[in-house]
């Protein structure tokens, strides 16, 4: 998302957005939060019809952030709305985790399931080889022709 965009969202000006991120830059790594490169910029100021420099414009880059940043963003900013979304951030990390410890509990629980078919299965396989050989007729010992020697 763009800086201006964030700001509208936590309800700061877009310089005291930026100057805060200036002041905590250690918290903004590059997969966080990067500068736009002139041309982008300008692809952006055509398509949102932003005022050209000198009129009001902006005079810097704008900054952009990642998923991350924006959460970031929210620890750093002073505003009553930034405070929310942090409580807010924190509160929807808990309920995945709780969600993912749920899952790995069904998981485990699919894997002793499996387990117990497994075992299962063989001790069937066993049963159905002794009723076959409990269904085979006998086969009697054919007596042999001829003298025997004892």
């Amino acid at each position: 998302m763009i800086d201006a965009d964030l700001a509208r969202l936590y309800q700061v000006e877009t310089k005291d957005l930026n100057r805060a991120v200036l002041r905590n830059v250690l918290r903004f790594p590059d997969d966080f939060m990067f500068r736009l490169t002139p041309e982008e910029t300008e692809s952006l100021r055509c398509q949102i019809g932003t005022s050209k420099m000198g009129r009001g414009g902006r005079r810097y880059l704008p900054f952009v952030f990642t998923e991350h940043g924006v959460v970031m963003l929210s620890s750093v900013l002073k505003s009553e709305r930034s405070v929310q979304m942090n409580i807010l951030v924190v509160r929807a990390f808990v309920k995945l985790r709780e969600m993912l410890a749920s899952h790995k509990d069904l998981a485990h629980k699919m894997i002793d399931l499996e387990r117990q078919q497994k075992q299962h299965g063989q001790q069937l396989s066993v049963v159905y080889m002794m009723v076959r050989k409990l269904m085979e007729p006998e086969r009697k010992k054919k007596r042999t022709i001829g003298f025997r020697v004892e």
